[in-house]
C-alpha cells in the first residue's frame, strides 16, 4: 500500500492578482509534491482561492460587478498561471463552494455547542486589507495596521468569539514537544514568544457583512474570514462527510505558508483543531519573501514582479528554477532581472543545456542515433549518483530546495567534467577506440536519463525534453526512483532524437 503525502497552500486571496510570492508557495509546493510521488507516495496536493470578506465586497461595488464575479474573474487567473508554471494540484477548492461553507457552518455549530465560541461585544480596529482585527496598543502612529501600514476602522459592534485565550497552555506544550510543526526553527521561536506574551479570545463574525458564510448560529452575523480560510484544509478532504478521504489523508504533511501568515496558521488555526479533537498537522513551513532592492514588493511601491510576463519572456522552468535554486528556502530573496539572467545562463544553459547538447549529436554522428552498449567497467558517474541521491533526498525532507539542486548541480558539473576528460570526439577519430567511445556514451546518456528523473520535480517541461530526446518511452510522471532511479534503465539500441537547444541563452 503507498505511503500518503498531504501538502496544502494557503488559499489565496482573490482581491489580488496573482503575483510572485503566490508564485512562489505554489512552485515550491509543486516541486515537494512531484518529489513525492517520485519516491511512490499517493500524493494530494492542494491549492484554491479565499473568496470571502469585507474587501471583496468592496471592491466588486468599484468595478459594477458582484462578488462571486469578481472572485470568478480572478480565480480564472490563478488557474491560468498554474497551467502555465506547470503545477500538478490534485484538487483546487474555492471557499465559495457548498463543500467548503457547509464544513464551515458545521464547525462553528460544534465550537458554539461545547462553549469554546459565546456571543460578546468586540471593541477595536480592523484593517480591510487584511482582514484583520487589532487593539489600540497594538496599532502604529496612531491608527495604522502594524501589518501593512494602512488605516484601520474602529470598531464596535457585537460578535462572536472563539475562545482562543483557553488554548494558550496546550500550545506551548504542543510546541515544545514538537520542534517540527513550526518550521525554520526562527519562525518557530516567533510564534512561541508571541503566544507567551499571551492570547486572547477572538471575534470571529461580522454584523452587516453580506458577502461571507452566514454564521449558523443568527444570520445577522457573517463568520470571519480568516477562520472561513482556515477550514479549507479539512473542507477539501470531506471533513464530517467522507470518513475514508479524512482519515486517509489527514494529518497533513505540511502545510505551505507565507511568514506574513505564519500567526494564523501556527496559532489559530492548531487552537481550532485542538478545539475540534483533531490532530494536528506535522509542520508549518513558513517561507521568505522575495524584495526588490531590500524592498518587500507591493502595489503601491510599484515593484511587483508580474510572473506571467517572466514566463513569456524567458519560460516556465527558467522561474521555477531561479525560485527554488537561487535562495535557501524560508530566508528573504531579493529578485533582479540581471540576477535571473546570470542563474539561467550559467546553471540551466552553460551546465545542463550544454551537457545535453554535447552528447546526443554524438550518439547520433557516431553510433547510428541508437544508444551504444557500454564495453568496459566504467563507474564514475554511477558511484557519483549513488552517493548523491541520499543528500538530495536529505534535502528534499527538510524543504531545502536549493540544497537539493546543488546536489543535482554535482552530478551535472561531474558529467561535463567527464566529457572534457574523455573527449569522446577524440575517441572517435581513433579505430582502435570505438568500445571506449560507445562507453563513455553510454554513461553520459544514461546519466542524462537519471537526471531527467531528478530535475523533473523543479523544472518537469525541459525533464520532459530530455527523456524524450533519449528516447524514453514511457511516462516520466509516473515514474518512481526506487526503479527508474536505479542505474542501467537506458537500454542500448534506443535510438535517441536530436532536439534544438534545451535552454538557449538569455541574452542581457
Amino acid at each position: 500500500m503507498k505511503k500518503k503525502f498531504y501538502l496544502t497552500t494557503p488559499v489565496y486571496y482573490v482581491n489580488d492578482v496573482p503575483h510572485l510570492g503566490h508564485a512562489y508557495t505554489t512552485i515550491a509546493a509543486d516541486a515537494l509534491a512531484r518529489y513525492k510521488r517520485l519516491k511512490g507516495y499517493e500524493v494530494l496536493f492542494l491549492t484554491g482561492t479565499d473568496e470571502h470578506g469585507d474587501k471583496i465586497n468592496r471592491a466588486a461595488k468599484e468595478k459594477g460587478v458582484t462578488p462571486i464575479e469578481l472572485a470568478d474573474q480572478v480565480v480564472s487567473r490563478f488557474q491560468n498561471l498554474w497551467k502555465k508554471l506547470s503545477i500538478s494540484n490534485d484538487d483546487f477548492i474555492r471557499t465559495t463552494e457548498s463543500r467548503h461553507t457547509q464544513v464551515v457552518s458545521k464547525v462553528f455549530q460544534r465550537l458554539y455547542r461545547q462553549e469554546d465560541i459565546y456571543r460578546g461585544t468586540y471593541k477595536g480596529w480592523y484593517c480591510v486589507p487584511c482582514e484583520s482585527f487589532w487593539l489600540e496598543p497594538q496599532l502604529r502612529n496612531g491608527n495604522l495596521c502594524p501589518e501593512c501600514g494602512r488605516k484601520t476602522e474602529k470598531v464596535e459592534e457585537e460578535s462572536y468569539f472563539f475562545r482562543l485565550s483557553r488554548y494558550q497552555k496546550p500550545l506551548l506544550d504542543y510546541l515544545e514537544h514538537h520542534p517540527d510543526f513550526v518550521l525554520p526553527p526562527s519562525r518557530k521561536n516567533e510564534v512561541v514568544e508571541f503566544v507567551k506574551r499571551g492570547l486572547k479570545d477572538l471575534s470571529i463574525t461580522r454584523l452587516k457583512l453580506a458577502w461571507g458564510v452566514p454564521c449558523p448560529i443568527e444570520k445577522k452575523h457573517t463568520i470571519y474570514v480568516w477562520i472561513d480560510a482556515l477550514i479549507n484544509y479539512i473542507s477539501a478532504l470531506g471533513y464530517g462527510a467522507n470518513k475514508d478521504k479524512f482519515s486517509i489523508f489527514w494529518p497533513a504533511d505540511v502545510h505551505l505558508v507565507g511568514k506574513d501568515i505564519l500567526r494564523f496558521h501556527a496559532i489559530i488555526w492548531p487552537a481550532l483543531l485542538m478545539a475540534l479533537g483533531i490532530e494536528l498537522p506535522q509542520t508549518v513551513f513558513a517561507h521568505g519573501w522575495w524584495k526588490m532592492k531590500g524592498e518587500k514588493m507591493s502595489k503601491s511601491k510599484k515593484n511587483v514582479i508580474d510572473p506571467e510576463e517572466i514566463v513569456k519572456q524567458h519560460g516556465a522552468d527558467q522561474l521555477r528554477y531561479f525560485l527554488l535554486r537561487e535562495v535557501p528556502f524560508g530566508q528573504d530573496g531579493n529578485f533582479s532581472i540581471p540576477l535571473f539572467i546570470k542563474r539561467v545562463n550559467s546553471d540551466l544553459a552553460n551546465d545542463l543545456g550544454n551537457l545535453l547538447s554535447r552528447t546526443i549529436p554524438l550518439v547520433v554522428r557516431h553510433c547510428g542515433g541508437k544508444v551504444p552498449s557500454p564495453a568496459d567497467e566504467d563507474k564514475i558517474l554511477e558511484e557519483k549518483i549513488k552517493k548523491i541521491l541520499p543528500s538530495l533526498d536529505e534535502a528534499m525532507n527538510i524543504l531545502s530546495f536549493s540544497e537539493a539542486l546543488s546536489c543535482i548541480w554535482e552530478i551535472i558539473r561531474s558529467a561535463n567534467l567527464y566529457v572534457d576528460k574523455c573527449a569522446p570526439w577524440k575517441l572517435a577519430n581513433q579505430a582502435d577506440k570505438q568500445k571506449r567511445l560507445n562507453t563513455v556514451l553510454y554513461n553520459l546518456s544514461e546519466t542524462l536519463r537519471v537526471l531527467a528523473l531528478l530535475v523533473f520535480p523543479f523544472i518537469p517541461v525541459s525533464a520532459q525534453k530530455i527523456w524524450t530526446q533519449l528516447g524514453m518511452e514511457e511516462d516520466l510522471g509516473s515514474q518512481t526512483l526506487d526503479k527508474a532511479g536505479v542505474w542501467g534503465g537506458l537500454s542500448p539500441g534506443t535510438t535517441v532524437k536530436k532536439g534544438p537547444p534545451l535552454f538557449p541563452r538569455i541574452k542581457t
